[in-house]
Order: C-alpha cells, then sequence, then structure tokens
C-alpha cells in the first residue's frame, strides 16, 4: 500500500512552490506513540525508502503544521513529524487538560520520546535532524545523549538555554531595543493583573505561571505571552500563520503554557550542558540557520554554539549562515529559502 501511495506521489511535479519550498504532500501514515501518560501523534511523509528526516518544532509546545514537511525534498527524505508532549495532536493537549499536559513532561522527557519514536517506526539512524528555536535545543540534547542515532543536524534560530538566552527574551527588557511597544505589552499585563507589581516584576515568567494555573485567566494569559513572542519573531510584521496560533486556543495555551514551564526550570538542562557536550556532536555534520535580526533568540547563541564545535575540532563539519533581512521565525521568506536550500545541500554532504 505505502509503495503504491509513493508511485502516485512520484507522478507530482517537486518544484518549488511559495517561498520556494517544495509542494505540500500528504502523509501515508499516521500514528500515536503511546508512552507513560501521554500519546505522541507523528506522521510520515515523503519517500519510504527514502533516508529519514526528522522535523522537531519549537515553543516549546508549539506543535507541527503541515507546511514543516515542505522544507524536505519529498522524492528524497522519509519526512517525519511528531508533535511533543501537550501541544499539536498530542493527547493529552495543554488547552483541555493542563494539568496532564505538563505531567511527566520535560526534556529528558522528549528525548526518551524521540528514541522511543526511532524504534517504533524502525528507523536505523536520523540522516537529518531539522530543529528550530526550542527544537534546537532538543535537537542537541537529543544529539550528545544518542550521537550513535543521528547523522546531520539542521539548526534554526538555535536556543541553547543559558540563563542570559532566557533572561533576554523574558525578563530584562533587551527586545525592548527593537520592540518597545511588545514588550511593554508583555510586563503591562502582569502590572495590570497584579495586586503585588514591585514583587512580580522580579520574575515576570513566575507571574505567567500564576495566571496560566488559573483556568479564568489562562486563555487571556496566553494570548499575552504568546502574543509578544509570536509579534517579534516575524522582521516583517505579524502574518497569516501567526494569526492562525492567535486565534485558536488549542495552539495558543499549549505555546504559552509549555514555554513557560520549561523557562522556569532553565529548560531541565543543567547550566551550560549542551555548550560543555558538545565533543559528543563534534564529528556530526552541522549546520545553522539563524536571522541576522532575530530578537528571540539572540544570534550570538548560534555563534557560541559555533565557537564551541569549533574548539572541540568540529572544522569544517560546522558552518553557520548569518541569514540577512530575517528574524527568528520559519515563516520569514529568508528564512525559510535557507532551510530548504539546507536541507538539499545536506543530501550531497551525506
Amino acid at each position: 500500500m505505502i509503495q503504491h501511495l509513493y508511485a502516485c506521489f512520484l507522478k507530482m511535479s517537486t518544484q518549488l512552490i511559495g517561498d520556494d519550498l517544495y509542494p505540500l504532500t500528504t502523509p501515508y501514515q499516521t500514528g500515536y506513540l503511546k508512552t507513560n501518560g501521554h500519546q505522541i501523534y507523528y506522521e510520515i511523509s515523503g519517500n519510504p525508502e527514502g533516508p529519514a528526516a526528522l522535523f522537531l518544532h519549537g515553543g516549546p509546545g508549539g506543535g507541527t503544521s503541515a507546511r514543516d514537511r515542505c522544507f524536505f525534498n519529498p522524492e528524497h527524505y522519509r519526512v517525519v513529524l511528531m508533535d511533543q508532549r501537550g501541544s499539536g495532536q498530542s493527547i493529552p493537549n495543554a488547552s483541555k487538560d493542563y494539568g496532564g499536559a505538563l505531567f511527566n513532561n520535560s526534556t529528558q522527557y522528549l528525548i526518551d520520546d524521540i528514541e522511543a519514536l526511532r524504534k517504533e517506526i524502525s528507523v536505523d539512524q536520523w540522516q537529518l535532524i531539522l530543529g528550530g528555536s526550542w527544537g534546537s535545543t532538543l535537537a542537541i540534547a537529543y544529539a550528545e545523549q544518542h550521537p550513535n542515532q543521528c547523522k546531520q543536524l539542521l539548526l534554526r534560530g538555535v536556543f541553547t538555554a543559558l540563563p542570559d538566552e532566557i533572561d533576554a527574551l523574558f525578563q530584562n527588557g533587551t527586545t525592548a531595543n527593537h520592540y518597545p511597544e511588545e514588550w511593554d505589552q508583555y510586563t503591562s499585563y502582569i502590572q495590570k493583573t497584579s495586586q503585588n507589581w514591585n514583587l512580580e516584576k522580579q520574575n515576570l515568567l513566575a507571574a505567567y505561571q500564576r495566571r496560566l494555573f488559573d483556568p479564568s485567566e489562562r486563555l487571556e494569559a496566553a494570548k499575552a505571552f504568546a502574543g509578544y513572542e509570536l509579534s517579534i519573531s516575524c522582521l516583517h510584521g505579524i502574518n497569516d500563520r501567526v494569526r492562525s496560533i492567535m486565534s485558536n486556543p488549542e495552539k495558543l495555551v499549549p505555546f504559552a503554557s509549555l514555554e513557560v514551564h520549561y523557562m522556569l526550570q532553565g529548560c531541565f538542562l543543567k547550566r551550560g550542558q549542551l555548550i560543555e557536550n558538545v565533543d559528543a556532536i563534534k564529528d556530526h555534520r552541522i549546520h545553522i540557520v539563524h536571522g541576522r535580526n532575530d530578537s528571540v533568540c539572540l544570534p550570538r547563541a548560534a555563534w557560541r554554539l559555533l565557537n564551541a564545535l569549533k574548539t572541540q575540532g568540529a572544522g569544517d563539519n560546522v558552518t553557520l549562515n548569518f541569514v540577512q533581512a530575517a528574524g527568528h521565525s520559519d515563516s520569514d521568506e529568508n528564512i525559510a529559502r535557507s532551510l530548504r536550500q539546507a536541507t538539499d545541500q545536506l543530501i550531497n554532504d551525506a
């Protein structure tokens, strides 16, 4: 059946569309991976006989979309998407079962889910893992723990969960240098709803978490939190993809609640863990795509990762493309194009 579907698919044109991505394909396999209180949604498209490419979404809590398949040449790659715990089509979704979504939800659980999924769908080794934003964090963490189970990493908008990265986005107002209105909206929501602003402003993430815990405040808090981050993600302003998230509680609540949950815990990583452990992946082919004007994940994070890998002897195995006239989101045309070009180039580098 799979071979028949693929034979039909091969009749389709792979001419690039829209923002230079591949045409949208239909998954030939979907399923749920059941694991300790969660059911992880996954789907597979592209070439059933091709090398496996895994897409890791951001957030945490961002979930995948059909467009994420389009970064990969479907005639070459066996494309695997998964919704991380609490988000997307995985069960429970934080918008419907807040407590259940946060239960057993940490970086190590997500790493274990990736490895369990690899075995579930009979992938010997991931040829390529593409992770953006938080997805880059998870991709690095997985690869450092399971270096023999993946060959190539494509990282977009690098985030290594160091305190200066978290504080720049959520606490000290670094983003106000370029987005003062958005920063004021982010802080003013807490100020307006606070009984002790002088105390709560010292830890804005904790203040948001208190409101997200409250069912009567959850949706408005999620709108304020996610609205701030999403509005500074695209260099050229809010686009249709961002608007679709903002209007959908099943996307909005997981995005806000899981991101706050993880950021308050330093993403459940030891401080500096990902940088300290890059020796484990120095022999992997790693390509970094980072918007020069990224205000969500600052370019210095990508530079720091590159230098750490070079120090460990990665040499030409690691490359960095600072994309001009581009922000954080893979909705930015220049970021999207750079990612698609990278997945094509990595075929030749395999």
